[in-house]
């Protein structure tokens, strides 16, 4: 194995894993929007960090590239939808 292909591999592996929390943050910001209560809009929020962390992992082995500018489109459409919630709970 060729430390090129390894570190495409890692790189593959952020870019899912980041993914994969996106996909979670999307469930949780689904569930606060719902069930529109503090509870779950905290646990949203708790999600959006590990989120943004799984994200930032990414883009930094991936050294940019399409699939870190998809998951980073696809946090950015969460952090509005997030703030849709935040307005339902604690109003305007």
């Amino acid at each position: 194995m060729t430390k090129d292909y390894d570190s495409s591999l890692h790189e593959n592996n952020s870019i899912a894993r980041a993914q994969i929390a996106v996909n979670k943050l999307h469930n949780a910001v689904s569930q606060a929007l719902s069930h529109p209560t503090e509870q779950m809009l905290e646990q949203a929020e708790n999600r959006l960090a590990h989120t943004e962390e799984a994200v930032m992992e990414a883009a930094e082995s991936a050294e940019g590239g399409q699939g870190v500018d998809l998951v980073n489109e696809a946090l950015d459409e969460e952090k509005i939808r997030l703030r849709g919630a935040e307005d339902v709970v604690y109003g305007d």
